[in-house]
């Protein structure tokens, strides 16, 4: 496949052109312009990097790209050899931040409440990026991070009142501990997240809804791996999913 008809068909399917980022999204780093093989990741590390060119890859494809706002525009020590990595060796570094937490159906938001059997009914927070729904399950706080810890694979903070029954709830990936407040607001039950800030840990005590922190990396594996598989299933393009350990 084409580069530049990848890339095009990624930037629709994930509509990158409406959100206001705090990086680009899409092709970030051009290379070789056939692209057979894809290494994918959370993030763009110099050790996806490495498996990507051991791998023979044509492109690599992450959630955390390059160039955020307001970083040191310097290419010194290690920006220098993580470009350096990806020139060198024509490798394409595509990445999508906000688009591919919100995809209705590959985002990390839509994957994560279809491991959880999550019923989505709404979206809150800036552009919309949390989501607001139903747990069927209707379990405690205790149990809901019980079967997120099964589902991502590690154990959750869990602030607030553990007996509490976990009915309506709110969910956001990565570091989106901001939105917490408004889903108190929203009367929530719930609300579960990446990360956690020292402030959420008093308003979840005093209002009595629970904050389930379970790691931002851990939050952000499945979009990826839904959107390679769908990049499989679409183009038959070779793609490997590679999760590099993060414990945060």
């Amino acid at each position: 496949m084409k580069r530049d008809e990848l890339v095009s068909t990624l930037n629709q399917l994930l509509d990158n052109s409406r959100f206001r980022d705090y990086c680009p999204n899409g092709l970030q780093v051009e290379g070789r312009e056939e692209v057979r093989r894809i290494v994918a990741g959370v993030t763009a590390s110099q050790a996806l990097l490495d498996r990507a060119v051991a791998d023979s890859a044509d492109a690599v494809l992450v959630h955390h790209g390059y160039f955020w706002r307001g970083e040191d525009a310097c290419i010194t020590g290690v920006r220098r050899r993580r470009l350096a990595t990806l020139i060198l060796n024509d490798l394409n570094l595509i990445a999508y931040h906000l688009p591919l937490d919100a995809h209705p159906q590959l985002g990390n938001n839509a994957q994560l409440a279809a491991r959880l059997g999550w019923e989505a009914t709404g979206r809150f927070g800036e552009q919309e990026l949390a989501w607001q729904g139903n747990d069927p399950c209707g379990d405690t706080a205790a149990d809901l991070a019980a079967r997120l810890a099964r589902v991502l694979g590690r154990v959750p903070l869990l602030v607030g009142p553990q007996e509490r029954r976990v009915r309506r709830l709110g969910w956001c990936s990565g570091g989106a501990q901001a939105y917490f407040e408004e889903a108190v607001t929203l009367g929530l039950d719930a609300y579960v997240c990446g990360e956690i800030s020292e402030q959420n840990v008093h308003l979840a005590r005093e209002a009595g809804v629970v904050y389930l922190a379970c790691g931002h990396h851990a939050t952000e594996r499945f979009g990826l791996e839904a959107l390679t598989a769908y990049l499989v299933g679409q183009f038959g393009l070779e793609c490997t999913f590679v999760d590099i350990d993060n414990p945060v």
